[in-house]
């Protein structure tokens, strides 16, 4: 049963990567993902003074509950949303002035909602150039806590990033949340943040986060569901192949691994184990309708593949995909159009018919690494497909293209 060795969930390890900062005692996590992204947000813990030791397999980070080590310091974000979102955050428990600014990619994408929340809970924050937008300056004095009210409809990790930093406050946090998309993404956070010793009290749309600190642990990194979507996709639309992921089970924390139950309703075989899961194509790929709000980082995988099914593919309720590293619903339809297939569009929606991609088409990425990977499925089953920036995979899984190739032929 050929098995693929899927990197660290990226979602998951910048997660730990803020615990861990903020534990008392030194953690230790075990396969986090060495991508852009992450090692941006390593190399930011350690502008703001934490120790941060990285060898191939195990990264230790001591904790500082009090905050940065250093009292000023100047922190450039990357591409990564988490790093953006979360080193903020993180900072504004501390005692200092902490500057923080990001790629022109990273500057589009908003941070209105989370920064009112903090100004909401008396953090010193300033947009110094576009409001709502990186770049931006927290001078900070420690969280004294209490109730905010948060719009996390556009980003989860507005949500997560307050969550977070709930234990680090004085007097703790209850947030109170009146929109949120990608709701699986907060449960990853509150499995985290238990395994670091906080639990978090839900009711309805209410959290309750006690203050009092997270304890230092030994955390392993789970293999990345939405990578891992490129793989299950690349099975799904090849009569005979089969490809298993180990490291992702019926008791894994990503929402993404749903994505494999859209692929059963097309007609493809899935087996979800304990510690693994295996989808092999049947040679059916049936049309669908299907709500994708809570996994919608798997949207572009699934409107890679839709041109091959046998029927239309109508993916709905993914208005935030338009508000990512680029707007990927647009990206997706503007591809599928180049590869002259037939597609519509709404605020939220996007209906693919079935088609025959043409072959040697340009894929324009938009810097998109989820742009190229999707895409790469396509190529699957149409020759000659080319991407203007391929290397933007190196956000997630810079040794994407490589796994790639090397995937097991149909049996």
């Amino acid at each position: 049963m050929p098995a693929v060795d899927i990197p660290g969930s990226k979602s998951i390890t910048a997660r730990a990567l803020f615990l861990a900062a903020a534990a008392d005692g030194v953690s230790t996590l075990v396969r986090p993902l060495r991508s852009d992204d992450t090692e941006g947000f390593a190399e930011g813990l350690t502008r703001l003074g934490y120790r941060v030791g990285r060898t191939p397999g195990t990264w230790q980070v001591d904790g500082r509950p009090q905050g940065p080590a250093h009292a000023e310091a100047d922190v450039f974000c990357r591409d990564g949303a988490t790093t953006a979102r979360f080193l903020p955050t993180l900072a504004a428990a501390g005692h200092g002035t902490y500057r923080f600014d990001a790629s022109p990619q990273m500057r589009r994408r908003p941070l209105g909602p989370l920064t009112r929340a903090l100004r909401d809970l008396g953090v010193d924050l300033r947009h110094t150039e576009t409001e709502g937008h990186h770049p931006l300056t927290v001078h900070a004095a420690g969280v004294e806590g209490g109730e905010v009210v948060l719009d996390a409809g556009e980003s989860s990790q507005y949500l997560t990033a307050l969550l977070l930093l709930g234990p680090l406050t004085r007097t703790g946090l209850r947030i109170r949340v009146s929109e949120l998309v990608s709701a699986p993404y907060v449960e990853i956070t509150l499995a985290m943040m238990r395994a670091f010793g906080v639990d978090v009290v839900r009711d309805g749309t209410v959290y309750e986060v006690p203050a009092g600190g997270y304890r230092a642990t030994t955390y392993t990194v789970e293999p990345d569901a939405s990578t891992a979507s490129y793989f299950f996709a690349a099975a799904a639309v090849t009569p005979g192949r089969e490809i298993t992921v180990p490291g992702l089970g019926t008791g894994a924390l990503q929402g993404d691994l749903r994505f494999v139950e859209v692929l059963r309703r097309m007609g493809a075989h899935v087996e979800v184990a304990e510690d693994r899961t295996t989808v092999r194509g049947t040679g059916e790929l049936r049309g669908l309708t299907v709500n994708m709000r809570d996994i919608s980082d798997t949207m572009p995988t699934l409107a890679a593949i839709a041109p091959f099914a046998s029927g239309p593919v109508r993916i709905e309720d993914v208005a935030n995909t338009r508000v990512k590293e680029c707007d990927r619903l647009e990206a997706c339809a503007d591809n599928l159009r180049r590869l002259g297939v037939r597609v519509a569009t709404g605020p939220d929606w996007i209906e693919i018919r079935p088609g025959t991609p043409a072959p040697g088409t340009g894929i324009k990425t938009f810097g998109d690494h989820r742009i190229v990977m999707s895409f790469a499925v396509t190529a699957l089953r149409t020759p000659g497909l080319t991407y203007d920036d391929p290397g933007c995979v190196r956000n997630t899984f810079p040794g994407f293209h490589e796994a790639f190739a090397a995937l097991p032929d149909a049996g």
